[in-house]
């Protein structure tokens, strides 16, 4: 992807964001809903903050809040949703915010529907990497 025209320091393949939390210390910042990380699964490692809550009709006002409690803005964020647009927002807001090294994470958790009409085929899960539900 061409970071050139994105607002915020790159977007990454999930592969790419697990080598740069394991390597580079980048802390995962999963966006989802409470029920998303309860039913569907998630990072134990990742720092929850909700994007938007479940039914909330719209983005959580104290999301920049609970960001700037955890995180200096030296930090390298990576952020993780279900398939790659909260997370763009969250980083386009973290990066507008005095956050530099803030990226989205690609396909996010699950990725699109595919054919099927069923999530899984991409994202985070897919790739492999460590997750649990429940």
């Amino acid at each position: 992807m061409n970071t050139a025209t994105l607002p915020y320091a790159g977007a990454v393949a999930p592969r790419e964001a697990w080598r740069m939390h394991c390597e580079e210390g980048a802390v995962i910042v999963d966006v989802r809903t409470r029920p998303e990380w309860e039913f569907v699964g998630a990072y134990p490692g990742a720092t929850f903050i909700e994007w938007r809550g479940y039914g909330a009709p719209g983005p959580n006002p104290n999301f920049l809040a609970e960001l700037r409690s955890r995180f200096s803005p030296d930090t390298t964020l990576l952020f993780l949703c279900r398939s790659g647009g909260r997370s763009h927002q969250a980083a386009t807001l973290a990066a507008a915010a005095g956050y530099p090294h803030a990226f989205n994470i690609l396909e996010g958790f699950e990725g699109e529907k595919g054919p099927d009409g069923r999530r899984g085929h991409q994202g985070w899960r897919a790739a492999g990497l460590p997750w649990q539900q429940g």
